[in-house]
């Protein structure tokens, strides 16, 4: 151990040390971006210094470049650098933690509203309307499934056969997937079911259970900016993962009878035991699953069940 500590990595190698020491706890996608954010944003400046000489400015110099344009990642980033300097304390590379209020003394307020771009969703009809008359892509589809579902853009990007039930009209998504780590069923409506069918029948043989729904031509994973790019190419600055909220506020509005909770339990927010025992959890699932249908008539265009 002491040893070890002598020998004072850059920061780089000990970015690379943390994200294999802590990989994982984190999900698929928090490990892989953690490396490359770092390697964008922090190593140009920080990448060759070793982490016991990294100054409170060397962090703010390192963040300047994207704090006001890029605020989101720039809180990433900053956030990652942290958990770097952090861990070198505890393998005793430095003397202090990463340094937290000295670097936001430096740095300028970040601009308001850093929410995401959400498309109104009075609009996501005639959007989706324009998708299923284009051409049918990788990057379409797995929107249009992403709309129907209210399913985050990374989960719909990892998606694979095995974790469908089309007999009980469910996707099993695994903790692996999910922002949190729990794992999570989404009830799917007409439209999905529909849209996976498609899928499945243009498919040479039966699908690989392993496969990607939506991946590449090449077996792989699409990139986290196709989705956004299907939207720039149709003349929209919105974010994809911007439905998410298209979908909460046509809830809160348009179907009133669903509680809050269902509602947020639809889209894979957390929700307080109490509450699933409250509705009982077979209820809870069914009111998921006609808040869902309703969805998908509304943004299809088509008639409710039973009207």
């Amino acid at each position: 151990r002491d040893r070890e500590r002598r020998t004072v990595p850059s920061f780089s190698d000990a970015a690379k040390a943390a994200h294999q020491a802590l990989k994982d706890g984190w999900t698929d996608k928090g490990a892989s971006v953690f490396l490359r954010s770092l390697e964008n944003h922090a190593f140009p400046s920080l990448g060759s210094r070793r982490v016991d000489q990294i100054t409170p400015d060397d962090v703010v110099s390192a963040l300047q470049p994207i704090w006001t344009s890029k605020p989101d990642m720039a809180r990433k980033v900053r956030q990652r650098i942290g958990k770097v300097l952090d861990y070198s304390h505890t393998k005793g590379w430095r003397p202090t933690e990463a340094p937290r209020k000295s670097v936001s003394a430096g740095l300028p307020r970040q601009p308001k509203g850093g929410h995401y771009d959400v498309m109104p969703y009075q609009s996501v009809p005639a959007y989706v309307t324009s998708l299923r008359s284009a051409a049918p892509t990788v990057g379409r589809r797995g929107q249009m499934f992403q709309i129907l579902t209210a399913a985050r853009p990374g989960e719909v990007r990892g998606a694979r056969w095995e974790q469908i039930d089309l007999a009980k009209r469910e996707w099993k998504r695994p903790a692996s997937l999910m922002k949190e780590r729990v794992a999570h069923a989404v009830t799917l409506n007409s439209g999905a079911i529909a849209l996976l069918e498609q899928v499945r029948d243009e498919l040479e043989g039966d699908p690989d259970p392993k496969g990607l729904i939506f991946g590449s031509k090449s077996g792989k994973m699409i990139s986290d900016a196709t989705f956004n790019k299907v939207l720039r190419d149709a003349g929209f600055s919105h974010d994809t993962h911007g439905f998410r909220s298209s979908f909460r506020d046509w809830a809160a509005e348009n179907v009133p009878e669903i509680p809050d909770p269902v509602a947020e339990a639809a889209i894979a927010h957390q929700v307080p035991d109490e509450v699933v025992r409250a509705y009982k959890r077979t209820t809870f699932i069914e009111m998921r699953r006609k808040l869902l249908q309703k969805w998908s008539d509304y943004v299809l265009g088509e008639k409710a069940s039973g009207e």
